[in-house]
């Protein structure tokens, strides 16, 4: 495909990206403004608002000031009127970083990965950078310079990584091929780690939140109750009650993230001095979002088990790798195998590092100006327990098919090609026992008819309608037929049979 119209496309794909993102935000908050704030709503807030939504979840800090009337209405401590709201809903940054990598895939699929990755990359800075200046209110302002960066880094970088996921697949002709040539001529299974250990990379991360995902359901279920109780105590009417449910559907990424937290161990904290973990619950008194409660109150023992999860993923990782490295008919190294466990375990546990990163904040002044993992027990908790996974199907022995195996059936298939379509085993030759079979001597060409003795054929041969009455023939007669069977010439005068 040409480079310009791959880089058209790709532009265009982070305009869909960007207007994407902005209109889930736009489009209720202006029914919310019309239907809500009665005849005379005021227009001008409407942008910012969305500018403000839509930067924050794209893990720009939000810098909030409640109004002096707010403030003598509600009765709120007017030291409380600043605060960072920073805790970002996740999905918006999901949508943003999927439809990155996509463009970035096809972009290298068409042939001109680079050319698509800029192009695209361009696009949405350009974008961002509108937002960032346009989107600032009195209320609510963030940092011109992080709204700008950080919405560009989160397509940047999975654009980036798209494209050269697209390229591998297909190769480029280029950096691509070259580092693939070079990986084909490292010696035994070297040359299949780098490839296995960023399989593995995403084998893992897909697991663990596959099973946070899992975890955040069976939490809703199981603490039903306490959830719809806090949504009937908010007295919130349809309009409210909806807004609620698209705010907390926002944060679900979020939460999932937490979850995977709790599994692993360390847990995730909701405000100062809590913790949420599977080993102890201490959280005091939350805020009155309804989906927070499916935090539990206590834990059981059997929550521990929890941390199994984790092995679990690394095992089916490691069982998998190990199903994908090159056979072998030597022994099979230890060395690539090893390295491939530690560096799978490793960059798991800075996937660890980046969720907490990405899942924590502040939304809400005073105690509640931290919520979230902690990076580095995350980070640790995870490599150590997918590490143990990993290497109980990686290190461990084969008994699977070698090389060796997979010749072996071939060599035999060759084989069986080659034997005729009817073959019989050969039989061992024994010399003839006049004495035991007494048959006299045995029959030639020149004397046919002879060595036939009368104790090899049956005593009577029943032929209805012969000679005898009963349909049997004496043994003189069937061995006078015999002799004249042998006896009788062919048509190039040599005898045989009839």
């Amino acid at each position: 495909m040409h480079r310009l119209l791959v880089a058209l496309l790709a532009a265009l794909d982070a305009v869909l990206a960007a207007a994407g993102g902005i209109a889930v935000v736009l489009a209720p908050l202006a029914l919310l403004w019309v239907a809500g704030l009665g005849g005379n709503p005021d227009w001008s807030a409407l942008w910012p608002a969305t500018a403000a939504i839509w930067h924050l979840g794209h893990l720009v800090p939000l810098a909030v000031t409640l109004p002096d009337t707010y403030l003598a209405a509600t009765g709120i401590d007017p030291s409380l009127a600043s605060f960072t709201l920073s805790l970002a809903p996740l999905a918006f940054a999901a949508f943003t970083a999927l439809f990155a990598a996509r463009s970035g895939v096809r972009a290298a699929e068409a042939g001109a990965g680079i050319t698509g990755w800029l192009s695209g990359s361009l696009v949405f800075a350009a974008i961002a950078s509108v937002v960032a200046l346009t989107g600032n209110a009195a209320l609510v302002a963030s940092e011109t310079w992080l709204a700008i960066l950080l919405p560009s880094l989160l397509f940047f970088v999975p654009s980036l990584l798209g494209a050269v996921v697209g390229a591998w697949r297909v190769g480029d002709d280029g950096p691509i091929d070259a580092l693939r040539g070079q990986l084909a001529r490292l010696p035994g299974a070297w040359g299949s780690v780098p490839p296995l250990a960023l399989r593995g990379l995403a084998l893992t991360t897909l697991g663990l939140v596959g099973a946070g995902g899992v975890v955040v359901v069976a939490g809703l279920i199981a603490r039903s109750t306490q959830v719809i109780g806090i949504y009937q105590a908010s007295n919130a009417d349809a309009i409210g009650a909806t807004v609620i449910a698209l705010c907390q559907l926002m944060y679900l990424p979020t939460l999932v993230l937490w979850a995977v937290a709790f599994i692993a161990g360390p847990g995730f904290t909701v405000g100062t001095d809590t913790a949420v973990t599977p080993a102890a619950t201490q959280v005091g008194a939350l805020p009155g979002i309804p989906v927070l409660g499916a935090i539990p109150d206590t834990t059981s023992p059997w929550l521990l088990l929890l941390v199994l999860l984790p092995v679990g993923i690394g095992a089916l990782t490691g069982w998998i790798l190990r199903s994908r490295m090159p056979l072998t008919t030597d022994p099979e190294p230890v060395g690539p195998r090893l390295v491939l466990a530690i560096v799978v375990a490793a960059l798991t546990g800075g996937v660890g590092a980046l969720i907490a990163v990405a899942s924590t904040g502040a939304i809400g002044p005073g105690r509640l100006a931290h919520t979230g993992p902690e990076p580095g027990p995350l980070a640790l908790a995870l490599g150590l327990e997918v590490l143990v996974g990993l290497a109980i199907l990686l290190l461990s022995p084969r008994f699977g098919p070698t090389a060796a195996d997979e010749v072996t059936p071939r060599l035999q298939d060759e084989a069986r090609d080659e034997v005729p379509a009817f073959s019989f085993s050969p039989r061992a030759h024994a010399p003839f026992d006049r004495d035991e079979h007494a048959t006299g001597p045995a029959p030639t060409v020149s004397a046919p008819g002879t060595g036939i003795a009368h104790d090899v054929w049956p005593s009577s041969y029943r032929a209805p309608g012969e000679t005898d009455p009963a349909g049997e023939l004496s043994d003189d007669e069937v061995r006078a037929r015999i002799r004249a069977a042998w006896a009788k010439p062919d048509d190039d005068g040599s005898a045989g049979r009839g």
